[in-house]
């Protein structure tokens, strides 16, 4: 057969539309440098040149929680995406004996009488910076609930302790009534996916039974298996797949694994500054109201701070 002397058409000429904001977190690129994460944004795809571009102008959600000058990097001004600005003390929890306390007692009031109430768990949670720091207040929070621990040890050691985005802990500590995430797509028309918060109500050998509490279908029940999972993106010089379930505790979680959100209570914790573009912004935009959220900030000391790391890579901008 002959080839064609057609054109050759994006999509097959099918209209496609891509919906986003380049104020929120760009693509990760692990240990890549400004440079890298600038240039696997869409907008620096031969793609671009096809797309209309339509602009939202108003973001009513953030008009009652925060400033969108953050979001565009304009506060502090000049500077060369890194700057710190004010917290304002309407936000700010700056009187406590410890950061943790704090930060829970704020988020999740009166926790113990209220831990096994749906509403009160999918409606809010603290945001934190890294894995490390979200995996310490979840045991902390954990801490509280009376019952057994439920959670596997395997060896060898070494290959258990390491952590990355996306890929369950080795050892997940549970309880009943501790709310959930998922991290892999499981039954997506079901509301089943990477990202969809439940609360467990019984824990077996290979199973878990839990309740949905946010997306689609907020109150089914559903049971969760053990998958083998093998992070789409390794920091390792080797490949590692882990069986276990695909979840996470989420009394609190990521910035990132928050994007896409929306919740009525929001604490923010930053025991060290966000590091990537957008963060700061996501974290203070997708709370529902200004009343909502809290944010509690400390030097290594645990002395309270007035002001934070805001990280925006204008040059991403320059093209809209």
């Amino acid at each position: 057969m002959g080839r064609s002397n057609c054109p050759v058409k994006l999509f097959g000429g099918k209209v496609i539309v891509f919906g986003g904001d380049f104020r929120q977190i760009l693509p990760v690129v692990p240990r890549g440098s400004r440079s890298d994460i600038i240039h696997s944004t869409i907008n620096s795809s031969y793609i671009w040149d096809h797309c209309v571009v339509l602009k939202l102008t108003k973001n009513m959600r953030l008009q009652q929680a925060g400033n969108t000058s953050i979001g565009d990097g304009k506060l502090e001004e000049p500077n060369d995406g890194y700057t710190d600005i004010p917290i304002p003390n309407d936000f700010l929890i700056s009187n406590y004996d410890d950061p943790l306390e704090a930060i829970v007692s704020e988020t999740y009031p009166n926790f113990l009488n209220n831990y096994k109430n749906p509403e009160f768990l999918q409606s809010r949670a603290i945001l934190a910076g890294t894995i490390e720091t979200v995996d310490i207040i979840n045991q902390y929070v954990l801490g509280f609930i009376s019952g057994n621990e439920a959670f596997d040890v395997l060896t060898p050691e070494f290959l258990n302790t390491l952590t990355t985005s996306g890929l369950p802990n080795h050892k997940i500590k549970l309880k009943i009534e501790t709310p959930i995430m998922l991290l892999r797509n499981i039954d997506q028309p079901e509301g089943l996916c990477n990202g969809t918060r439940l609360i467990v109500t019984r824990l077996a050998n290979h199973v878990i039974e839990a309740k949905i509490i946010s997306e689609k279908n907020i109150g089914g029940v559903i049971y969760i298996p053990r998958m083998d999972m093998t992070p789409t993106q390794s920091p390792w010089p080797f490949k590692m797949t882990r069986r276990q379930f695909p979840i996470t505790i989420c009394y609190a979680m990521t910035i990132n694994k928050y994007q896409g959100q929306s919740l009525d209570y929001v604490g923010l914790y930053l025991p060290r500054s966000v590091f990537s573009h957008g963060q700061l912004y996501v974290a203070i935009s997708r709370v529902k109201r200004k009343k909502g959220l809290k944010i509690l900030i400390h030097d290594k000391d645990n002395h309270p701070l007035n002001s934070t790391t805001n990280v925006v890579f204008k040059e991403v901008f320059e093209n809209l």
